[in-house]
């Protein structure tokens, strides 16, 4: 029985090797994630403290990303910045995520009334730009990671509070539903343990898209002068750095 069931396993290694794609999505995923953990295992570089002797050098063995206008190495402050950009994407992604998710499962089970309410404000939210929305949020507080990841975050609410109706009101007329129902489980119990856990797919499968869309946001609010301020290496602020020097010093802004 062992054997039967390894072979399947071993036949879906072998498909996930052979597609090239696949495997270079991974090898990404995998090298921007160990630069979030282990960022000095990377490279040896201060992200912050430069060599002005060394400032401006163009990609080599010693700097493969190059310096900048101080000295820094440019390799070393994207790998560094890697944590805070990825952090705030995370921020990001939980407050859709969760404010989405609780919005959604109240249009789909709470009754007409509440649908019509919540899914009025949904259209609201979807019929504004979410990046306007926002850089509406972060100029409202003080510039920061903070408000950055709450206003991309409250910014996806809508996007993620459709998905998750969706799939309720898909899952809720299931016969193993109407059965929990009827064998006296209440709103809350029925919800937890059978319409949440069977609606999860494709909500999870919109956290993978969303998490790319709340880098690129968070990104170029930093490149706008929202996020973290300067010398924090966050990639936003290290394309804008660079975008002085494109004519003499590419690679600050080309790489990063």
């Amino acid at each position: 029985m062992s054997i039967a069931l390894a072979r399947p396993r071993l036949v879906g290694v072998r498909r996930l090797v052979a597609d090239p794609a696949l495997v270079l999505s991974v090898a990404v995923i995998a090298v921007v994630a160990l630069w979030v953990v282990l960022p000095s295992a990377f490279t040896a570089h201060d992200p912050i403290v430069g060599v002005s002797a060394e400032k401006l050098q163009p990609p080599s063995a010693a700097h493969w990303f190059g310096t900048d206008h101080l000295g820094r190495d440019v390799f070393a402050r994207v790998v560094h910045g890697s944590s805070l950009t990825l952090l705030t994407a995370g921020l990001a992604i939980a407050v859709g995520l969760v404010a989405g998710t609780i919005l959604g499962v109240l249009a789909s089970t709470a009754g007409r009334f509440a649908d019509a309410t919540i899914m009025r404000f949904i259209d609201v939210l979807l019929a504004v730009p979410a990046f306007l929305i926002s850089l509406c949020i972060v100029t409202a507080f003080s510039p920061g990671p903070l408000s950055l990841g709450l206003g991309v975050g409250i910014a996806s609410i809508a996007v993620f509070a459709r998905v998750v109706r969706s799939e309720v009101l898909r899952i809720r007329n299931l016969d193993f539903v109407e059965a929990a129902f009827l064998s006296g489980g209440g709103y809350l119990s029925v919800v937890r343990r059978h319409i949440l856990p069977n609606s999860l797919g494709p909500v999870l499968a919109l956290v993978a898209v969303d998490l790319g869309a709340a880098i690129l946001a968070i990104s170029a609010l930093g490149f706008l002068g929202y996020g973290a301020p300067p010398p924090t290496p966050a990639w936003g602020v290290l394309v804008a750095e660079g975008r002085q020097y494109l004519g003499t010093a590419w690679w600050m802004t080309t790489f990063p």
